[in-house]
C-alpha cells in the first residue's frame, strides 16, 4: 500500500524549511525512522525521518525547495502492515467533494482585519478603526477539512480569511488558532502584524534598488535561510529596541595562566576557552543583577524576571552565524560548561544543531577575540535585554599607582536595552564581569 510522507512539525512556531539534502532515491528500501532528508529551518538542520518500513516510489521535492509543515514530500510502498502513523496521515486527507459537501455557515462575528495595502497603517491606527468586517470569497470553498471549519464558525472566524500552511494553501485547526492570536494582537496592540500581511520583515525599510548592471556585470545569489532569519531578527531588535554599548576592559594575565596550565592535563573534550570562562562569569553576574536576566513585556507593561540562566554563545559557521544555548549555566562548573560548550559548539559547525538546543536563551556571549578587533557592539537578542561582546586580548602597559607593569587585558563591550537597564547599572554590571576576571573569588565573594 502506498503512503504519503509529509513533513512533521519540527519545532514550535516552524512553519516551514528548506531542503538542503536528499539522502534517499527513488527504489530506495528504507527503515523505519531512517532520515530522508535533511530540512534547514529556524537556524537548525533537522533529518526528516520516515515513518514507516517501505520503498520509496516517488520524491515530490528537490534540493533548494522550500516546503511548508505538512507538505507532502515522498511516496512510498509500505512493507507489512500499516503504521499508525501512516494511517493517521491518510485519514487527513479528504477529498474536494467531502468538502463540498459541508454547508458554509456565515460567522455571526468575525474578528477579521482587512489589510490595507501599508500593513504599517493598520498598525498605527486605533482599536476603534479596525474594519472587522468579514470578506467572503464568492462561492469558493476554503481548503479545510469539515472538523477546521467548525471550529472557525465556533471562534467567529471567516474561513476565507485564513491563510494555509499545509500543502495547496490546506488551512488546519492550528492556522485558525494562530488567525484569531494574531488578529486579536492586531486589535488590541498586543503584537505584530500576522506575517501574511506584511513583506519579509528584514526588508522592510530597504529603498528600491538600482540596476546595477548599468555599471557592470554582477551576479546573484538567494539569502540562505540562516541569512533571512539574522536579516530579520536583527531588523526587529534595531527598530524597536533602544540599545546602549558599554566599554571596559579585564586584566586576564593570571586566569589565562591558569587556563593554560589547565589544558596542558586537560583532554580533547574539556580543553579550557575564554569563552566557557566568561559563561561561568555571565552567569553569576546575572544571578547578583536578575534584571540582565528578564524580558519586557510592555503588552502586559511588566518585567519578566527568568529564575533560570541559559546562555546563548554565538558560533561562527560556513552558514551563518548561530546561538546554541547552554542551559542552567549558573548550576554547572567551569569545566562541565567548557565540555558541555566544546560539544555544542561542534554540533553547531556540523549543522547537526536541533531548534530546541537554540532556544530558551536569557542572555548571549559573542567572542570575537580569536577572530581579531579591539571592540564592537554588538546587537541585543530580543526578547533578551543584554548581550556581551568579547574582542581580542592584548599586552597593555597598566598603571599600578606606583609603576607601569604589563598585563593581559580583553576589551569587553556590553549592549543593553535603555528601557529595562539604566547605563549606572550597565556599567556597574559590566563591572563586575571584568573584577570577577581579575580575581575569581568575586564569584563566591559576592554571587
Amino acid at each position: 500500500m502506498t503512503h504519503e510522507i509529509r513533513v512533521p512539525e519540527v519545532s514550535e512556531g516552524v512553519t516551514e524549511g528548506t531542503v538542503i539534502d536528499i539522502v534517499v532515491a527513488v527504489g530506495d528500501t528504507v527503515e523505519a525512522d531512517q532520515t530522508l532528508l535533511e530540512l534547514e529551518t529556524d537556524k537548525a538542520v533537522v533529518g526528516i525521518p520516515s515513518p514507516l518500513e517501505g520503498t520509496i516510489t516517488e520524491i515530490m521535492v528537490g534540493q533548494g525547495d522550500t516546503v511548508p509543515i505538512g507538505a507532502i514530500i515522498m511516496m512510498v510502498e509500505s512493507v507489512g502492515s500499516t503504521s499508525a502513523v501512516a494511517e493517521d496521515t491518510e485519514a487527513e486527507v479528504e477529498t474536494e467533494e467531502q468538502l463540498k459537501s459541508e454547508t458554509d455557515v456565515k460567522p455571526t462575528m468575525s474578528p477579521v482585519v482587512e489589510a490595507p495595502p501599508e500593513a504599517e497603517a493598520v498598525l498605527a491606527a486605533p482599536a476603534s478603526s479596525v474594519d472587522l468586517r468579514s470578506v467572503r470569497s464568492g462561492d469558493r470553498v476554503a481548503p479545510a477539512a469539515p472538523s477546521v471549519r467548525r471550529l472557525a464558525r465556533d471562534l467567529g472566524v471567516d474561513i476565507y480569511q485564513v491563510q494555509g500552511s499545509g500543502p495547496g494553501g490546506r488551512i488546519s485547526e492550528a492556522d485558525v488558532r494562530d488567525f484569531v492570536r494574531e488578529t486579536m494582537q492586531r486589535i488590541t496592540g498586543g503584537g505584530p502584524a500576522p506575517a501574511a500581511f506584511g513583506e519579509f520583515a528584514g526588508l522592510h525599510a530597504q529603498r528600491p534598488l538600482p540596476d546595477f548592471t548599468r555599471w557592470g556585470e554582477v551576479d546573484r545569489e538567494p539569502l540562505s535561510r540562516i541569512r533571512e532569519l539574522t536579516a530579520d531578527a536583527m531588523s526587529y531588535a534595531w527598530s524597536t529596541i533602544p540599545m546602549v554599548t558599554q566599554y571596559d576592559h579585564a586584566k586576564i594575565t593570571e586566569i589565562e595562566k591558569f587556563r593554560k596550565e589547565f589544558n596542558l592535563k586537560a583532554g580533547s573534550e574539556n580543553k579550557l576557552t575564554m569563552t566557557a570562562i566568561l559563561v561561568k562569569v555571565c552567569a553569576a553576574a546575572l544571578k547578583v543583577s536578575p534584571r540582565f536576566n528578564s524580558s519586557l513585556d510592555l503588552a502586559s507593561k511588566e518585567l519578566v524576571l527568568k529564575q533560570y540562566v541559559h546562555i546563548g554563545v554565538a558560533v561562527d559557521t560556513p552558514g551563518g552565524l548561530l546561538v546554541p544555548v547552554l542551559r542552567d549555566a549558573d548550576a554547572k562548573g567551569i569545566e562541565r560548561l567548557a565540555i558541555e560548550l566544546n560539544e555544542i559548539a561542534g554540533k553547531t559547525r556540523d549543522r547537526k544543531i536541533s531548534p530546541a538546543e537554540m532556544e530558551g536563551g536569557t542572555f548571549t556571549i559573542s567572542n570575537l577575540g580569536g577572530v581579531g578587533g579591539t571592540s564592537f557592539t554588538p546587537i541585543v537578542y530580543a526578547p533578551q535585554v543584554a548581550i556581551l561582546g568579547v574582542s581580542t586580548a592584548e599586552i597593555q602597559p597598566v598603571w599600578n599607582g606606583q609603576e607601569f607593569t604589563s598585563d593581559l587585558v580583553m576589551p569587553l563591550s556590553l549592549t543593553y536595552d535603555h528601557r529595562v537597564i539604566d547605563g549606572a547599572d550597565g556599567a556597574r554590571f559590566l563591572r563586575w564581569i571584568c573584577e570577577a576576571l581579575e580575581n575569581p573569588l568575586q564569584l563566591v565573594m559576592k554571587g
